[in-house]
């Protein structure tokens, strides 16, 4: 089956987005005093959640979609800001980073049928 033109134009678009905000969030820990140790350490974390696959797909999705959307770092800053964590920032940019990455080389949140269908299309 044809991928439809609007539907590779919009993939481009989200796969884009993901690229800005993988940059952003890089330059914006670069900032910081974190270090690039830390941000290589953490770097590939949210992949932990691909664990969640061991009890199903469902299971597995609900998991993965969980440490890949922007919500889950955005509010775990905002916790650790209200909370004066300093170290909730730089940990939520490197997430950030990763999300971005995952969605720019085209890894989109997961449907509830297998790991390879995304928001983006197949993996």
């Amino acid at each position: 089956m044809k991928t439809p033109e609007k539907a590779v134009a919009i993939r481009i678009t989200l796969q884009a987005e993901g690229a800005v905000l993988a940059a952003i969030s890089t330059l914006a820990y670069a900032q910081t005093d974190a270090g690039w140790l830390m941000f290589a350490l953490l770097l590939l974390v949210p992949d932990v959640a691909m664990l969640g696959y061991l009890a199903g797909n469902r299971i597995g999705a609900l998991c993965y979609n969980i440490a890949h959307s922007y919500v889950t770092p955005a509010a775990f800053a905002a916790t650790g800001f209200t909370m004066n964590i300093e170290t909730t920032l730089p940990i939520a940019l490197i997430w950030g980073a990763h999300i971005g990455i995952d969605r720019a080389i085209g890894y989109g949140l997961k449907y509830g049928n297998g790991f390879k269908a995304t928001h983006l299309g197949r993996v």
